[in-house]
């Protein structure tokens, strides 16, 4: 399954590049099937991390933003900002998911709810054709609330 995902999303960012005049460079294509090769959220420096360890190709942090920004263009991938971080995650055949963020420690969880998922779906938006959306709230997780009350104790 995750092969054929892959392909697509491949096939996806060809299409894109010939549309918009861009090369198809190698770098693009393997910044792309890391990406892919990630469950989750990711940073720049992960990306950075990951591609170094994973011995693929050795690419500039600058290119891997402006890489992110192609494929974010593209469709390929969504960007979120988590307070004042940058986080990534592949968007292709991705579910929709809700996110919590720790005010304290910054941690990033997802949660899926199909309650909300339905009341989100059934909201009726005047003069606006929703295609998809991000949920995201803010709290303290129970890690960091247990070491506030340590604290006060």
């Amino acid at each position: 399954m995750e092969e054929n995902i892959k392909d697509k999303v491949k096939q996806v960012l060809t299409e894109y590049l010939q549309k918009n005049g861009h090369r198809k460079t190698p770098e693009r294509f393997a910044i792309l099937d890391t990406i892919y090769s990630i469950k989750g959220h990711f940073n720049i420096d992960k990306l950075y991390d990951y591609m170094a360890e994973k011995g693929k190709f050795r690419v500039s942090r600058a290119t891997l933003y402006n890489t992110i920004i192609l494929l974010a263009d593209a469709g390929l991938v969504v960007k979120h900002q988590f307070g004042n971080t940058s986080q990534y995650e592949r968007s292709y055949n991705n579910e929709t998911h809700h996110h919590l963020i720790c005010t304290s420690c910054g941690k990033v969880s997802e949660f899926e709810d199909e309650k909300l998922k339905r009341a989100i779906a059934q909201t009726k938006l005047r003069a606006f054709h929703a295609l998809h959306y991000s949920l995201y709230i803010y709290g303290i997780c129970n890690k960091c609330m247990r070491t506030k009350c340590k604290k006060t104790k």
